[in-house]
């Protein structure tokens, strides 16, 4: 596997985006954990949240710092990591895996397509 997987989209902010039959699965990307360090303690937005497009809906506390996670796309919180709560490092070991954050469904006009596929991220990166 890439560091940035091909099947992915990404933001500026460092999320990436997983579609799913239900709706889109986020996590932070490789590169942000390795950023932030030891993850310790990850805040989530609610299942029934309304989130929008650029706006702050959770936090990444490490032993370095505290960071705002950011919703990539607009739409409603089906789901969130609750295995999070208690390995938090899972961000660290498994960002694409097991160390997702949440789950949204699409609002109306959402549309993965505006984000970055891998090469373009790896391209802002530098």
């Amino acid at each position: 596997m890439s560091e940035y997987p091909d099947d992915l989209r990404y933001t500026t902010d460092h999320e990436w985006v997983r579609e799913t039959a239900e709706g889109v699965r986020i996590g932070i990307t490789g590169y942000a954990q390795e950023a932030l360090g030891d993850v310790v303690f990850v805040s989530l937005p609610t299942v029934g949240d309304e989130v929008s497009k650029g706006d702050s809906c959770g936090e990444v506390e490490s032993t370095k710092s505290v960071s705002d996670l950011y919703a990539p796309l607009t739409g409603t919180v089906t789901a969130v990591n609750e295995a999070l709560e208690g390995t938090p490092e899972l961000v660290n070991s498994d960002p694409y895996g097991d160390g997702w954050m949440y789950e949204i469904t699409l609002g109306d006009g959402a549309d993965t397509s505006e984000l970055m596929d891998a090469e373009a991220y790896q391209q802002q990166l530098g």
